[in-house]
């Protein structure tokens, strides 16, 4: 299999977080469904898909089987932890191209740093 992301650990903490008090909260305001393309090195290039499922709950690898998501995320696998970890303005990446975005962008703007666990809530 390919190299390991640094993502993963951001999505295996969000989904513990999700079955917390505080992650049903989120999931209850959320109530989304966001497909994250995740690059190791270049966008559009070896990217791993993960569905981040707020109806649910859930954080799965591969892609949605529910229909179709309400924005797809494309980002390379440094700039999503650093966007997780509020070191990254998501609306400056998406200007100078390092986040691209389809579908709702609405949805797409609720995808914040503030939606990502910090390790030390668990």
């Amino acid at each position: 299999m390919g190299t390991e992301l640094k993502s993963q650990a951001v999505f295996d903490l969000l989904e513990r977080f999700l079955e917390t008090d505080e992650g049903i909260e989120l999931r209850k305001k959320l109530n989304l469904v966001y497909q994250l393309n995740i690059a190791p090195k270049k966008i559009g290039v070896d990217e791993v898909i993960f569905i981040l499922d707020f109806k649910k709950g859930v954080v799965t690898k591969g892609p949605y089987e529910g229909g179709k998501p309400d924005a797809i995320v494309s980002l390379k696998d440094e700039d999503f932890v650093k966007l997780s970890e509020g070191k990254l303005n998501p609306q400056i990446a998406f200007m100078r191209g390092n986040l691209k975005i389809k579908g709702s962008l609405s949805a797409a703007q609720k995808l914040t740093p503030d939606i990502f666990p910090k390790p030390s809530k668990l």
